[in-house]
């Protein structure tokens, strides 16, 4: 009876250690879990930031390599009239409108004909 009851014990310890492991198991991998969401979480927000940068990178080289672009937004009167068939009353109606969000607003907005906005495409930006 003792040898029963001994292996009785025996196979409940075993069984406890067992369930005890599996536990200690699912928690580490819990863990491991919560850490990779947090690495995968702040790798993805470097590379946000990464992106971001490199977008307003590309953007200033694009506009750099383009020399004598007039800035819509920020030129003054006489570098609008430097640019082809703006005369004095579209150059100030164009720093009345500021700003713009896309170069082509001074068509759709009345300012300039499409005529006129051709010859100045390519020597304009809203950057």
């Amino acid at each position: 009876m003792f040898s029963k009851l001994f292996k009785f014990a025996s196979l409940i310890s075993l069984t406890g250690v067992l369930l005890f492991t599996a536990s200690c198991s699912e928690q580490k991998a819990n863990d491991s879990r919560d850490q990779l969401r947090k690495g995968a979480a702040a790798a993805t927000e470097e590379v946000k930031k990464d992106s971001t940068a490199i977008a307003q990178g590309v953007k200033e080289g694009w506009n750099r390599d383009k020399p004598g672009l007039v800035n819509i937004n920020s030129a003054d009167k006489t570098q609008l009239l430097d640019l082809p068939g703006i005369t004095q009353a579209d150059a100030n109606r164009i720093v009345k409108a500021r700003p713009f969000q896309d170069k082509h607003e001074l068509v759709t907005r009345g300012l300039v004909s499409e005529n006129e906005y051709q010859r100045i495409a390519d020597r304009i930006t809203t950057d």
